[in-house]
C-alpha cells in the first residue's frame, strides 16, 4: 500500500472500526534509520492497533529500523516480501526475497532479537516460475524456525518480469486453497491470507475455512465505509458501529483543520476519502468536488462541507416493494 496507507488515511479509517489492525505504507529500512522518522513513521495514538511494515534485506539495518519502530510504539513489525514493484526491485528485496528463504529466516531471527513486540511476515505464494506448492511450505517452515509470529500469504505469485505492479494485484491467478492447505500444514502458526477479498462475508468464509486473519487492500480503501463501518460486528461479533457515512466526514473535519493549521494542504487528507461514498448516490458529486478543489491554495473544511451537502440533497433511491 506505498503512498496509500499513510497517518491521514489510517486516522480516517480508524474512525470506522476499533477492531481493525492497520498497517503502514511500506517503508525501507534505511530510510527510517536515516531519514525524518516523525514524517514516515510517526503515528497518533488513536490508531492502534497498528503495524509498521518494513522493507529489506540487510539483517543489521532491518533489526534497527524495528528497533526504532517498536520505540515508537507500534504493536508489530511487518516484513514485506511480497511487493513486486520496481523499486523495490532494484533494492533487491520485498519479493525477491522468496527466492532465498534462508535468508529471510536469517532477517527475522536479527528482527526477533531486537524487540519484544511480534514480528510477521507478508509474502506471496512464489515468484516467476517457482512451484509454489513446492516453494511455499518450504519458505513457511523457515521463517517458522527462525521464530516468526505470523505469515500473511498473498495468494497470488508475484511476477518480476513481465508484469507491472498493477498487473501483479490482478493477473496471477489468485490460490486460497494453497493457502488454506498451509494453515492446515502449520496448525500452530498464526496465519492470515490476502489478495482479492472483497467483502467481509468473503473474509468470514475464509475465517471459517480455518485462517487466523484476513488482510483486505484495496477494497478497504477504495469503498472504506462497506469494509470497515461493519468489520467490527460482522468479524470481531462486537456492537454495530452507528456511524453513518456523513458522521465519519463530520468527525474528520477537526482532523483536517489541525492539519491545516500546522502548515499542511487539504489534498494530502481528502485524497484517501474519495471512497466515502461509493456506490452511494452522490459520491461521484463527492469525488469531483474534492479532486478539483482540495489542491487549491487556501482550500479548507468549508470545501468538504460542501462536497458533503452535494451529497445529502441528492436524491436517495425508493425501496422496492417485497
Amino acid at each position: 500500500m506505498m503512498d496509500w496507507t499513510d497517518r491521514h488515511c489510517r486516522y480516517f479509517h480508524r474512525l470506522m472500526s476499533k477492531r481493525a489492525e492497520l498497517y503502514t505504507e511500506m517503508v525501507t529500512a534505511d530510510a527510517v534509520i536515516h531519514g525524518e522518522r516523525e514524517r514516515l513513521i510517526g503515528f497518533g495514538p488513536t490508531e492502534h492497533p497498528v503495524i509498521l511494515q518494513l522493507g529489506g534485506s540487510d539483517a543489521d539495518k532491518l533489526a534497527e529500523a524495528a528497533r526504532i519502530g517498536a520505540n515508537f510504539g507500534y504493536d508489530a513489525i511487518n516484513l514485506n516480501c511480497g511487493c513486486p514493484s520496481d523499486r523495490v526491485q532494484s533494492g533487491t528485496f520485498g519479493a525477491c526475497l522468496m527466492r532465498d528463504p534462508a535468508h529471510i529466516a536469517s532477517l527475522v531471527e536479527a528482527m526477533k532479537r531486537a524487540v519484544d513486540i511480534p514480528v510477521t511476515v507478508k509474502c506471496r505464494i512464489g515468484v516467476d516460475d517457482q512451484n509454489a506448492e513446492e516453494v511455499l511450505p518450504s519458505f513457511i517452515a523457515a521463517v517458522r524456525d527462525a521464530g516468526v509470529d505470523a505469515v500473511i500469504v498473498h495468494a497470488r505469485k508475484a511476477w518480476l518480469q513481465g508484469l507491472s505492479p498493477k498487473e501483479n494485484r490482478n493477473v496471477p491467478p489468485l490460490d486460497y486453497d494453497l493457502v488454506l492447505a498451509m494453515k492446515a500444514q502449520f496448525p500452530d502458526l498464526w496465519m492470515g491470507i490476502n489478495g482479492g477479498i472483497s467483502s467481509l462475508d468473503q473474509a468470514k468464509h475464509l475465517l471459517a475455512k480455518g485462517m487466523d486473519e484476513v488482510m483486505i487492500g484495496r477494497t478497504a480503501y477504495q469503498a472504506p465505509a462497506d469494509i470497515l463501518l461493519h468489520a467490527d460486528e460482522v468479524l470481531f461479533d462486537e456492537p454495530a458501529q452507528t456511524k453513518s457515512r456523513a458522521d465519519i466526514v463530520e468527525a474528520m473535519l477537526p482532523y483536517i483543520e489541525q492539519h491545516l493549521a500546522s502548515g499542511g494542504r487539504l489534498n494530502q487528507i481528502t485524497r484517501h476519502m474519495m471512497g466515502l461514498f461509493a456506490g452511494q448516490p452522490g459520491a461521484r458529486t463527492w469525488r469531483r468536488t474534492l479532486s478539483e478543489g482540495a489542491h487549491l491554495p487556501g482550500a479548507g473544511t468549508e470545501l468538504v462541507r460542501e462536497a458533503l451537502n452535494a451529497v445529502e440533497r441528492q436524491p436517495q433511491p425508493t425501496p422496492r416493494a417485497a
